[in-house]
């Protein structure tokens, strides 16, 4: 299985290798990409995940179209909704993704992109999604996620012409943080994973999901909620760890309790 999965110093780093297909993913490398995503979410040892590509010319070239046409699927597995849920379709994962962007990111290797927190970019890296192009649409959340984090007529633009765009206009668009060298790509990610991971664990989900929670509750709901979680976190033994530390001028050791 391509699907290369290390942690090191609570960061985990997915590596969709199978460069030889533009690291397109098949019904195997779906699963075990669900696989990965729920071993993030799960494991209280990982604190941020890092995803990328391996090779220099693709991210992720999404579905690889040869091992589906033709697949003959029961209308049952319509609703399946939980079966090998992915980042970016169905499955709640409040720690930190970011996203180090190799090469080209097309169809799904887009919309997984739209399930990351943080992006950074090769300089050489497009975007698209070009479902239209072959009669279907940019599922498992492209249609949605899209409209969501950029403006409407961009978004449209994106769905509709199927047309790539470079790094340097998806920056300016404001769909990745930030364009890299290639040798520079994975470290500037693992530095973004360094960053987070220093932070307080829980706070940091807390702050995740809140944000994208907002999305879809007024704002008073929101106000209300982050009310009650920030309570609660008051009393976490990390807020205390961080009061003892700031008093003796020192970096915080977190627990994530």
């Amino acid at each position: 299985m391509s699907i290369e999965f290390d942690v090191q110093d609570c960061i985990a780093l997915i590596t969709i290798n199978r460069p030889e297909r533009r690291n397109a993913l098949d019904a195997d490398h779906y699963a075990a990409l669900s696989d990965a995503w729920c071993r993030v979410r799960d494991d209280a040892g990982i604190q941020v995940a890092v995803v990328t590509g391996a090779g220099d010319r693709a991210f992720c070239a999404g579905a690889d179209l040869k091992s589906w046409v033709g697949r003959d699927n029961p209308l049952s597995e319509l609703w399946l909704t939980q079966k090998d849920s992915l980042l970016n379709r169905g499955l709640e994962v409040w720690k930190p993704v970011i996203a180090a962007v190799n090469g080209a990111c097309v169809a799904g290797g887009m919309t997984l992109l739209l399930g990351t927190d943080l992006r950074v970019a090769v300089s050489g890296a497009t975007f698209s999604l070009a479902e239209v192009k072959r009669g279907i649409i940019a599922a498992n959340g492209g249609t949605q996620r899209v409209m969501k984090q950029l403006p409407y007529a961009i978004a449209m633009e994106i769905l509709l012409l199927g047309e790539s765009i470079d790094a340097d206009t998806a920056a300016r668009w404001g769909l990745i943080n930030r364009v890299v060298e290639p040798e520079d790509l994975l470290s500037t990610a693992m530095e973004m994973a360094r960053k987070i991971q220093r932070n307080a664990p829980l706070a940091v989900q807390a702050a995740k999901e809140l944000a994208i929670r907002s999305q879809d509750m007024s704002l008073a709901d929101g106000l209300r909620m982050e009310q009650f979680v920030n309570r609660i976190l008051h009393h976490s033994e990390d807020t205390r760890l961080a009061r003892e530390a700031f008093a003796e001028k020192r970096q915080p050791q977190f627990k994530g309790n």
